[in-house]
């Protein structure tokens, strides 16, 4: 059966230059991480992926390791991509975190991300990613083995680019050192964490990326979900990753009373601005002209939906910025 998509898909969606290449990405991309293939099956998964494609979402990222158990978000995931037009994507994935066990199913050697890619490419049935990431630096395996194996990926053409993620700002600028020393394929795109509640990067790694010409790709946006309405309340959310997932202690853990208060203020400032919290959040990722994408997870459609909705809106005035950065200041 062939599948209609909507005429107008590129009419509304903003999209953005991914550094000094000529790769161009939709300001809101849609991630896979604990939700297709885990806790959401492949029916979701496909009603979010053509939802956002009618959308103009065209970059849709996966790792290895994503599912339960690891590799089944590309085994479904890959399913659906196939009744999409796959050269009107951009297809991610990564390797670096445990896959398999064993001394060669983690970290960053030659031989971990090439055998992951290859297989990769086999879950999803694909010929080629547009974008191959090292997903996390490796301290024990030289950076140029790493690197080197990333250019192999891109000459072999099975990606188009090579991309990094979770290297801070030193680890990247000698990543980028190790490019332009053996003229390799360059670093396209770094995924870092960045949201309202860490703000970390954009003193140690985002002046290295504009000044290198790399694209940057925020993920968790949402800080897995603190900075939406889920949490403002005292029940928790029954369809929350948190209830259906990682519990009680997480929250605990993770949304202290000093928290809730400035989430509770940081909404008033969204209400007022005609958006959720979680619109919000997403617009203020998206101000700085550094930032190619924000990468997102979704559990339906309608909330895919409501993460793009944050694009009417991505002007703050001084005062809500000068109030933002009391609530939630860069150190």
């Amino acid at each position: 059966m062939t599948t209609t998509f909507a005429a107008g898909r590129y009419d509304s969606m903003i999209y953005r230059r991914c550094g000094r290449s000529g790769l161009l990405l939709p300001a809101i991309s849609l991630g896979a991480w604990e939700t297709f293939g885990g806790y959401r099956g492949g029916e979701v998964a496909r009603e979010c992926l053509f939802r956002a494609f009618d959308l103009g979402i065209t970059h849709f990222d996966f790792a290895n390791n994503y599912g339960t158990p690891p590799g089944n978000a590309e085994v479904v995931c890959g399913k659906i991509i196939r009744e999409m037009p796959r050269d009107e994507l951009v297809i991610s994935s990564k390797a670096g975190f445990l896959m398999w066990p064993g001394p060669y199913g983690e970290w960053g050697s030659r031989k971990n991300l090439i055998t992951s890619c290859d297989h990769s490419l086999k879950r999803m049935g694909l010929d080629y990613f547009d974008i191959f990431y090292s997903h996390r630096p490796d301290p024990q395996t030289p950076l140029d083995e790493t690197i080197g194996a990333l250019d192999s990926l891109v000459k072999q053409g099975k990606a188009l680019y090579a991309g990094i993620s979770n290297y801070n700002g030193a680890q990247y600028a000698d990543a980028v050192g190790v490019v332009r020393q053996h003229d390799w394929s360059p670093i396209t795109i770094h995924q870092p964490y960045y949201n309202l509640l860490n703000r970390k990067l954009e003193s140690d790694l985002l002046p290295l990326t504009e000044r290198f010409g790399t694209g940057v790709i925020a993920f968790c946006p949402l800080a897995s979900g603190l900075l939406t309405d889920k949490y403002l309340g005292d029940a928790i959310p029954d369809e929350s990753r948190v209830a259906r997932k990682w519990g009680k202690q997480w929250l605990a853990e993770n949304l202290t009373a000093q928290r809730r208060q400035t989430l509770i203020e940081l909404n008033e400032i969204a209400r007022s601005r005609g958006q959720t919290l979680a619109q919000m959040a997403l617009a203020w990722v998206l101000r700085l002209p550094g930032i190619t994408s924000a990468l997102i997870g979704a559990s339906s459609a309608k909330q895919v939906e409501e993460n793009v909705a944050a694009l009417k809106n991505l002007t703050f005035t001084d005062e809500q910025l000068q109030r933002i950065e009391q609530l939630a200041p860069i150190g």
